[in-house]
């Protein structure tokens, strides 16, 4: 469920990516694109054939590049890019991605 909550994250994503202007494209857009990519990625990579602990350091590197992809979310509301709206929808959903991915490393021993 982690793994394809992210995966809808990152499609959300893309989708506020397509409406940021053309000036964020080496900034903003090319980060937001790395960091919520970074979440499925560190997901899986974690997932095939690791110990626990292993895993928990690779879903820890999906935490925080979470937290990368709400800080771009932050920037884009604060420079009107995206609606009020948008933002919260979006900031909801990191924020249950984010809790399921910390209780689910929390299960790991």
């Amino acid at each position: 469920d982690v793994y394809k909550t992210a995966k809808e994250l990152r499609k959300n994503c893309y989708k506020i990516i397509k409406i940021l202007p053309e000036q964020e494209k080496y900034n903003l857009i090319d980060q937001m694109r790395r960091a919520s990519t970074s979440i499925v990625l560190n997901i899986s990579e974690g997932s095939i054939e690791q110990s626990n602990p292993e895993f928990r350091r690779f879903l820890g590197y999906a935490i925080r590049s979470l937290a990368e992809v709400v800080t771009c979310l932050h920037k884009a509301k604060r420079r009107a890019y995206i609606s009020e709206v948008d933002f919260d929808k979006f900031y909801q959903d990191s924020y249950n991605l984010m809790n399921m991915m910390i209780a689910f490393r929390n299960k790991l021993s």
